[in-house]
């Protein structure tokens, strides 16, 4: 049982929020799609160390955040781990797990609900005792952690069949779980990361416990990356695909049992990709790199983006999480490197960002 620990107050940050009504984005000329009010953002964690990649759930009546933190940066790094915090109300937030695997990278963490466990699964790189110049990706592993009242944690327990797998976000369908897993085809070996980029597809992972996992299908076969699941209550699915070498995003849909997919290219890259169902409407999330990198919001329709807000952010930002607090209000979480300290350093925290929905 993780030890309880001071609460984390949020701090309100006064930065002004590019929001529906902005000419530089387009979801005002969209009838289709509702507007959003991004009603306040407010810095909820930052102690110096990088922090990034966030996930957001709601389970057993409590809300959950969680992210990775490294004192040594963005980069792969053993000294690298996962921090879970906990919050009644999304105001106060209290650390309630820490985890990290030895001479592992730990990063990208995302919760699943499963068969009444939270699940965390973190992707993670081998790193030996000290950071590494090079690193393959033959050597990726995924790992859990799991609880059923959010007090008592198991692991970190290593997935099985996600070996030289870089796990992502999961999603469920019926009485299975399914994992986005990146693999160099068949496993090669290549002496160039753009050579890598080419041969890197995704796989879709099945599994019925939440630990033990197989393949079910083959998404992208080549620029394979960061991809996020939503299935439908007919057991379809669509996906929003980050592309390798930063090319523009796609998204992919496919019907069970997941063996032809149809892919359809967006107008922009996107880094991190959140997809979530918000009441009827498709959101998506992500960083943009059109100008500068921030994180941006957007509805998704007949396989279009449409931009509603950009959020605070610039520098290292994005990977965001989201939850529904009420059918017109909704909680999304994201990092960003945009604020400096007291001594006028970078800060690399974690934000969380209030919609509502008009």
């Amino acid at each position: 049982m993780s030890r309880s620990l001071p609460r984390i107050r949020p701090t309100l940050i006064a930065i002004a929020v590019c929001v529906l009504g902005n000419p530089h984005l387009s979801a005002a000329a969209d009838t289709r799609v509702p507007k959003v009010r991004v009603t306040s953002v407010r810095r909820v964690y930052d102690n110096g160390p990088h922090n990034a990649f966030t996930d957001l759930c709601r389970f057993h009546g409590r809300y959950y955040l969680t992210f990775r933190h490294c004192p040594d940066g963005h980069m792969v790094h053993p000294t690298s781990s996962i921090i879970v915090l906990a919050s009644d109300d999304t105001k106060q937030w209290q650390q309630v797990h820490r985890f990290h695997v030895a001479k592992r990278d730990t990063r990208d963490p995302h919760f699943l609900t499963f068969k009444n466990k939270l699940f965390i699964y973190t992707g993670t790189w081998y790193t030996g005792d000290t950071s590494p110049k090079q690193y393959d990706m033959n050597e990726l592993l995924g790992y859990a952690v799991w609880t059923s009242d959010g007090k008592t944690w198991n692991g970190p327990i290593m997935l099985e069949g996600t070996y030289g797998h870089y796990v992502w976000r999961a999603a469920t369908w019926g009485d299975k779980a399914y994992l986005c897993g990146r693999r160099k085809h068949e496993f090669a070996h290549v002496r160039s990361r753009k050579e890598r980029d080419m041969i890197v597809e995704s796989a879709m992972l099945e599994s019925d416990d939440g630990l033990i996992w197989r393949k079910a299908a083959l998404f992208q076969k080549t620029y394979g990356d960061e991809t996020a699941f939503l299935f439908e209550n007919d057991g379809s699915v669509l996906a929003v695909c980050r592309s390798g070498g930063g090319r523009n995003a796609q998204v992919c849909r496919s019907q069970p049992p997941y063996v032809t997919w149809q892919r359809r290219d967006l107008d922009r890259y996107i880094g991190g990709p959140l997809l979530a169902k918000w009441g009827d409407h498709y959101l998506v999330g992500g960083r943009k790199t059109i100008g500068k990198a921030v994180t941006s919001l957007y509805w998704l329709v007949d396989g279009q983006l449409t931009e509603f807000a950009e959020l605070p952010s610039g520098g290292d930002n994005s990977y965001p999480g989201f939850v529904q607090l009420a059918p017109n209000r909704a909680l999304v979480s994201y990092y960003s490197s945009h604020e400096k300290d007291a001594d006028g350093k970078t800060m690399t925290a974690i934000y969380l960002a209030e919609l509502e929905m008009k």
